[in-house]
């Protein structure tokens, strides 16, 4: 049985390394490794998207890294209890015709007994910007 830690009941202390585990696995975009944070019956709400399972996970990374260049990411924990989190976001990127955006929003995760990611809900409003205005690097 696969377990990633830390696994809940979370602390304060342990949900913080579980949002900065998350970022860092986002900013590695790899679909292989990311995908494997999360159940194999894990389900997904991104924007207006309904992704199920963990290989549906793995092709939505594959496509979102293709499309979304230089991806850079930070997660902030707003709140948790017992197995879920809630969690705030910011990530820029590039386009392929080269118009940067920043893309602002928040998740709801609950995690199984062995720390997989067993829902993730997400809400995200992209902002057109120019390279200069770019926060995250």
């Amino acid at each position: 049985m696969i377990q990633k830690h830390p696994l809940p009941p979370f602390t304060l202390e342990t949900a913080l390394e579980k949002v900065k585990l998350a970022e860092e696995a986002w900013n590695s975009k790899d679909p292989e490794k990311v995908c494997l944070a999360y159940t194999e019956d894990t389900q997904w709400r991104n924007r207006t998207e309904f992704i199920n399972g963990r290989e549906e996970v793995k092709a939505f990374l594959k496509r979102k890294w293709e499309t979304e260049l230089d991806y850079k990411l930070k997660k902030e924990l707003w709140g948790f209890r017992e197995n879920r989190m809630a969690v705030l976001f910011e990530y820029e990127y590039r386009n392929q015709q080269g118009l940067w955006f920043r893309a602002y929003g928040n998740e709801n995760w609950e995690f199984d007994e062995n720390g997989l990611m067993r829902k993730r809900f997400a809400s995200i409003n992209d902002l057109l910007i120019t390279e200069e205005e770019r926060k995250i690097k």
